[in-house]
């Protein structure tokens, strides 16, 4: 005999005024990747104990390097202040969801927690496209909570490609 499960809506995550005040820091980063150095609009603020240790926007084209990522920037960034690869239990804000590269990163980092604001329907690894992120055959778990200001960060990201075409 088959069980009946029943299946609990899952709320969305409760969001504090902090990690509001991280993304809104991630979104200006964004637009200075756009602005400044006309990336693609991506920002990422890494935070541990309270205290910014990281910040990255998207360079891949200013450095020529398909690694430069926002997050992989904030990741050197606080590798490089706090002498360290391990970055346990910050908790980065990024504008988009991360892609594989990204979130493998993440997860050798030790990152305990990723905010993200826009989901990726083409290339996101924090559960949309690819589970990457959230897998649990890594040795090291990763909190995932999406959809903080998701609409700003879509609309920057929108704009950018549309003024591309």
């Amino acid at each position: 005999m088959k069980e009946n499960k029943i299946q609990t809506p899952t709320l969305p995550p409760a969001f504090t005024p902090e990690d509001e005040r991280h993304m809104r820091h991630a979104l200006e980063l964004a637009l200075h990747a756009r602005d400044a150095e006309d990336e693609v609009p991506v920002g990422a603020v890494l935070v541990l104990d309270g205290n910014v240790v990281g910040l990255g926007w998207n360079r891949n084209i200013t450095l020529h390097d398909p690694t430069a990522h926002a997050e992989i920037m904030a990741l050197r960034a606080a590798g490089e202040k706090l002498a360290n690869h391990r970055i346990t239990g910050a908790t980065l804000y990024v504008t988009l969801e991360p892609c594989a590269m990204c979130a493998m990163a993440l997860v050798h980092a030790r990152i305990g927690r990723v905010v993200y604001a826009a989901t990726d329907p083409k290339t996101g690894a924090a559960g949309s496209v690819f589970d990457t992120l959230v897998s649990d055959r890594h040795n090291h778990r990763v909190r995932v909570e999406g959809g903080l200001l998701a609409d700003e960060s879509s609309q920057l990201l929108r704009d950018f490609f549309r003024s591309r075409r």
